[in-house]
């Protein structure tokens, strides 16, 4: 609280100048209880003479609590992520034979992978404009219109026409929802991390950042369980007809969730005191390029790891263990979502252990056991022996922990505040067309062509560019927090 004290002192003794009042109505209208600031003119009193000390003492008390803070990061990040892996669960299963013309079942999931990157390509889109509001308007409005845009997207989904049905329409309306969807997720994830990152204690960061990141194996179990529940209801016609389209529907009540969490926040004492230090940059990504591009390019491949393990252990993993080796989905979804709970594990350790050593340190052992884990994939896969497949995606999944968890603290570590949304959210997003967007699609002709052994070395030696980028961060991380 002292902390905030400090800054609102600040905010009344240096004015600075708004942003647009455009860009001003844009997002706090979002928020209808949020504040108006308001000058003092330099008299340590509001406009309605209230003095500065007193205004401090009010907004320490209506700070939320910490575990508000973090449920709000955590909830926040679970809808998101759950969105998102409903897609690319749909996008192993059912995609392929509804919005693309049957030419083959190869050709059909190829081009419904395709489908699955597009969202990678609009997600640094998302980080650059929602990054832009995040450094310009704060943190919480920019939140809540991440959020409103995905879980639309999303919930449009369940409505789509089927190739049958409206021809080459289908496909195309998939694509600009599945775009939509992109442009949303990529504002999220950095606005969550800040939320955490900057209300922690400095010696807590590292669990703090943590809870974000658990949004992803929490909206895994929430997407996978609820398509292994309608797969066990309900009989393929019936799923096929329909119920794959009840997960989408399920996204606007995650997403009033999200809303009524996030919309009894308040700005976090970090944004707060750079708004008081100096008026906020016009074009963040501009300042961004010209005064942190070191960094921004070492967080960005530093992050890959953690994607292209992810995206190798669910979305390739489901498609060729029940499309090439013949195991049903059901049983595949209930290996993958026990599996999930290691990597929820991996991240817990990870945040904790971030605090004891640094989230760098967390992050270059998380990297040595994933190449390690992908020498194993080929071995472990062949012969389609479903407990050295699960075993695999344990190790693996484990091991992502290591590689994911700590990135909640480590990549605002490397930016100041003013640009801290755009740089973080642009490092990660930018990794996920690296790390991400290729894997299925990859993974899928190295495993027609050359073997799954292949698949595994594409894994290591993705970790290894990560490696690399953690290494060219020595100097960077932990100085900006």
């Amino acid at each position: 609280m002292g902390g905030l004290s400090a800054c609102a002192a600040l905010v009344a003794k240096k004015p600075h100048p708004n942003p647009s009042s455009e860009e001003e109505g844009l997002f706090v209208a979002l928020d209808r209880r949020a504040p108006a600031r308001q000058s003092d003119g330099g008299t340590g009193a509001d406009m309605s003479g209230t003095p500065s000390t007193q205004r401090a003492t009010q907004a320490a008390a209506t700070q939320p609590s910490t575990r508000r803070i973090l449920l709000a990061s955590l909830v926040g990040t679970s809808v998101e992520f759950y969105d998102f892996y409903i897609y690319a669960t749909a996008a192993s299963l059912v995609f392929g034979p509804l919005f693309f013309p049957a030419t083959s079942p190869s050709a059909q999931l190829l081009l419904s992978y395709a489908t699955l990157g597009l969202a990678f390509f609009a997600r640094p889109l998302g980080a650059w404009m929602f990054g832009h509001f995040g450094d310009r308007i704060g943190r919480k409005s920019t939140l809540v219109a991440s959020l409103m845009l995905m879980g639309a997207s999303t919930t449009l989904i369940a409505f789509l026409p089927t190739y049958q049905t409206a021809g080459a329409l289908a496909p195309l309306l998939l694509c600009i929802l599945r775009f939509g969807q992109g442009i949303g997720l990529g504002g999220e994830w950095g606005g969550a991390a800040l939320l955490a990152v900057e209300n922690a204690p400095k010696h807590l960061r590292g669990r703090y950042g943590m809870f974000p990141q658990l949004g992803a194996p929490v909206g895994f179990i929430a997407a996978n369980g609820l398509f292994l529940i309608l797969g066990v209801t309900l009989t393929q016609d019936q799923f096929m007809a329909w119920g794959w389209r009840l997960p989408f529907l399920g996204s606007a009540v995650l997403v009033a969730l999200g809303l009524w969490v996030r919309l009894k926040l308040t700005e976090t004492p970090a944004f707060q005191a750079a708004m008081a230090e100096a008026e906020p940059p016009k074009v963040p990504i501009g300042e961004l390029v010209r005064d942190h591009l070191s960094p921004t390019v070492a967080g960005t491949f530093a992050a890959v790891a953690c994607f292209a393990t992810y995206y190798l252990a669910t979305a390739f993993a489901l498609g060729y263990a029940t499309k090439s080796l013949g195991i049903p989905k059901e049983t595949f979804l209930s290996v993958q979502i026990v599996s999930i709970l290691f990597m929820a594990l991996g991240i817990g350790i990870a945040g904790w252990w971030s605090d004891v050593k640094t989230p760098r340190y967390v992050l270059i052992a998380g990297c040595l056991g994933t190449i390690v884990v992908g020498t194993l994939l080929g071995p472990m896969f062949v012969g389609g022996s479903l407990a050295s497949i699960f075993l695999w995606l344990v190790l693996a999944l484990f091991m992502m922990g290591f590689v994911y968890g700590p990135l909640g603290a480590f990549l605002p570590s490397l930016f100041p505040p003013r640009v801290r949304y755009t740089g973080a959210s642009m490092t990660f997003n930018i990794a996920g067309i690296l790390g991400a967007a290729p894997v299925p699609l990859v993974a899928q002709y190295l495993a027609e062509h050359g073997g799954l052994a292949y698949v595994g070395y594409y894994l290591s030696g993705a970790t290894i560019v990560s490696l690399a980028a953690l290494w060219w961060t020595r100097h960077h991380d932990a100085k900006n927090v």
